[in-house]
């Protein structure tokens, strides 16, 4: 069953075309991933599908309703967890989740029940009665995911999730999340440009760029799909172009002295390709990632660059005269 579908859905900003003619489909219960650089337009696509800005063109369907014609029904089937904290640091852990759930009308005995529940979910009970700017950074994260959580949603939209975090901290929040999706039986729909977060967590994932879908499938499935495993070179005057020729390699990615080269079997043919290539400084072999993925799509690394949400405010002002 599809709980999200999209069609041609775009987003522009005067001649900024932040989401560009999307359509995905999107099944109940997976992890998926939206993987990109910073402006990609991952944050956008979230803020469609959640109705908080509205799409220029197309449509889409979130828990079968229409994101355009029934937002109130498509909020109260969504919990979002965005990348900037957004919890009251003057209130207890406790009282952010009571207050969530005045705001969502919820029943007085559900609403402590399910605080009950979202708090030992993401084991913040023993710390549920202290202000919430005593909280360590993962502390707040999982305070964010219990909120979001509070009103049972349908799907779960996690916006850079681990964005700022530690590398010790960013593992255990993965593994909240996959905690989520099987105890609490929700799609949950993620937004990253970590390759290691989408790789670990992804059931599937697509990859944007300027605002398009370039590759969409499973993590493995698209490391498979390019074949094999990779020969890092360094060597001066080598003759790479040469490989190309040889059918056991795939692609070839020359970076002045250094040239990647994505063959079948590593082992098999490695000395083959040393042969062919002359002398060398240093040899590396390892798998694919979603790095080699994301390069072989569109033809450069992932970058760094102005948060998505900065500039995308900054557009949705100047197409308001503000």
């Amino acid at each position: 069953m599809h709980v999200i579908e999209t069609k041609n859905l775009t987003k522009r900003y005067n001649n900024l075309v932040a989401v560009d003619n999307l359509s995905l489909e999107i099944e109940e219960g997976e992890i998926f991933g939206l993987l990109g650089p910073n402006g990609a337009g991952k944050t956008t696509t979230l803020l469609m599908l959640t109705t908080l800005i509205p799409p220029t063109s197309g449509i889409a369907t979130v828990n079968n309703f229409d994101i355009a014609k029934q937002p109130d029904q498509v909020r109260k089937s969504i919990g979002i967890v965005f990348q900037d904290p957004s919890s009251d640091e003057t209130l207890t852990g406790y009282e952010n989740l009571k207050l969530h759930g005045l705001l969502y009308d919820m029943d007085s005995s559900l609403r402590e029940q399910r605080i009950e529940e979202v708090l030992a979910l993401v084991e913040l009970s023993d710390r549920q009665h202290d202000m919430v700017k005593k909280y360590s950074g993962g502390m707040r994260r999982r305070l964010e995911l219990a909120r979001g959580l509070m009103h049972h949603p349908k799907i779960l939209f996690l916006d850079e999730p681990t964005l700022g975090l530690d590398p010790q901290t960013r593992g255990h929040i993965w593994e909240y999340v996959k905690k989520l999706s099987v105890e609490e039986k929700i799609t949950i729909i993620i937004t990253t440009h970590y390759m290691d977060e989408a790789d670990r967590l992804c059931d599937r994932l697509a990859i944007i760029d300027q605002g398009k879908i370039v590759v969409l499938g499973p993590p493995e499935k698209l490391k498979r799909g390019l074949g094999g495993d990779i020969i890092r070179l360094r060597a001066k005057n080598g003759r790479f172009e040469s490989l190309r020729d040889l059918d056991f390699v795939k692609n070839v990615r020359i970076e002045q002295n250094d040239v990647f080269i994505t063959v079948k079997d590593a082992s098999e043919h490695l000395q083959e390709v040393l042969n062919r290539v002359g002398k060398v400084e240093s040899v590396e072999v390892r798998p694919l990632t979603l790095e080699d993925v994301f390069i072989h799509y569109t033809g450069r690394a992932i970058r760094e660059g102005t948060p998505e949400g900065g500039w995308a405010e900054k557009a949705m002002h100047a197409g308001s005269g503000r």
